[in-house]
């Protein structure tokens, strides 16, 4: 008769991103400078095309475990010209009461229009997806948004993206 076979051991479930050590120093390293209007501008294409949406929310959640107030995500990374200004006037009306705002957009080479609303936020954060993200795209989209609206880079693996936020 044979032995059963040893029992395998399970995989920990995954770490919620606001839980996760990584995600908090991310955090807290965009809270060095004071916003309310922060971009999540992908380095390039080849991404998800809710890469940027889901690393607003993993944010955002972040966010919210330290200073116990809402953060709001705006999703922008499907918006149409004829969309924009009523988008940033809404955007402009959360800024105005105090809000916090995390903005995703879209590659910079498939939106016509992340350029103007990562210009229009206080500062971006440039999310780099390792392994997927040319550094040409990168260095593209820092040059037409301008290096000045940048706090930083944010490089990412698939790994440690959550599945579903």
């Amino acid at each position: 008769m044979k032995a059963p076979a040893p029992l395998a051991l399970r995989d920990q479930a995954p770490i919620e991103p606001w839980r996760d050590a990584e995600w908090q120093k991310l955090w807290l390293a965009v809270q060095a400078r004071s916003w309310n209007c922060l971009a999540i501008c992908p380095a390039a294409a080849g991404s998800a095309p809710d890469f940027a949406l889901t690393v607003a929310v993993a944010l955002a959640r972040t966010g919210m475990t330290h200073l116990g107030t809402p953060i709001q995500v705006a999703d922008a990374t499907r918006i149409q010209l004829s969309n924009v200004r009523g988008f940033k006037e809404e955007v402009q009306r959360y800024r105005e009461q105090g809000d916090l705002v995390l903005l995703a957009l879209a590659p910079v080479s498939q939106s016509t229009v992340s350029i103007s609303l990562a210009q229009s936020a206080d500062y971006a954060v440039l999310c780099v997806l390792l392994e997927h993200m040319s550094s040409a795209g990168a260095r593209e989209t820092v040059t037409k948004i301008g290096k000045e609206h940048f706090l930083g880079t944010a490089v990412f693996r698939a790994d440690m993206l959550p599945v579903s936020v």
